[in-house]
């Protein structure tokens, strides 16, 4: 199953790569497709920080369950992530490109336990081939991401060479200023 999920990645890769123009939000957009599947939660000796400490995740840690969960949808057009399903604290974040024949810029919607969903874009000054950052749009969200409301940020993927393991750091900002980064390390689900 895993090597079938993985040739329809690299095919969904080399596909795109004929049908849109090469252009750096499209390296990076398909850099999220590779993360499809589910992850579970590294080892606790693994985490860093208080979000795998207490609450929903901190039961998932040392567990099978999965954790974190990637779908590309939407013919590839779109990548659905689900932070803690199933639990009293799941979330989605949906990615995309602004345009699915000519990505110039990948954008991302996080609906979050706090109620709210903040819009995200790429930010190009804080990525490479590995590392994924969307962080809150300025240009567009500016009621939620310049408030006092406690929301998510800014969302950091940071996948390993072997493509199995993820770093994944949510900023949280409150009071229109950074609050805290909860971060969490996952293993791709064998």
């Amino acid at each position: 199953m895993k090597f079938i999920s993985y040739t329809f990645i690299v095919s969904l890769t080399l596909v795109l790569n004929s049908v849109w123009a090469d252009t750096n939000a499209i390296n990076h957009y398909k850099t999220l497709t590779v993360l499809d599947g589910d992850w579970i939660l590294s080892p606790a000796n693994a985490q860093e920080g208080g979000a795998t400490k207490k609450g929903p995740a901190a039961k998932l840690v040392d567990t099978d369950m999965t954790a974190m969960s990637f779908k590309v949808i939407g013919k590839g057009s779109a990548v659905q992530e689900n932070l803690l399903p199933g639990t009293g604290k799941e979330m989605v974040s949906m990615y995309h490109c602004n345009d699915f024949k000519n990505c110039l810029q990948v954008e991302a919607k996080h609906y979050c336990a706090k109620q709210n969903k903040p819009e995200l874009v790429l930010d190009a000054a804080r990525l490479n081939d590995r590392v994924i950052v969307v962080a809150c749009n300025m240009n567009t969200d500016t009621v939620l991401c310049n408030s006092g409301e406690g929301h998510v940020h800014m969302i950091k993927h940071e996948l390993s060479q072997d493509s199995n393991h993820l770093k994944t750091t949510y900023t949280i900002y409150s009071n229109c200023e950074y609050e805290k980064d909860s971060i969490c390390h996952f293993d791709r689900k064998q």
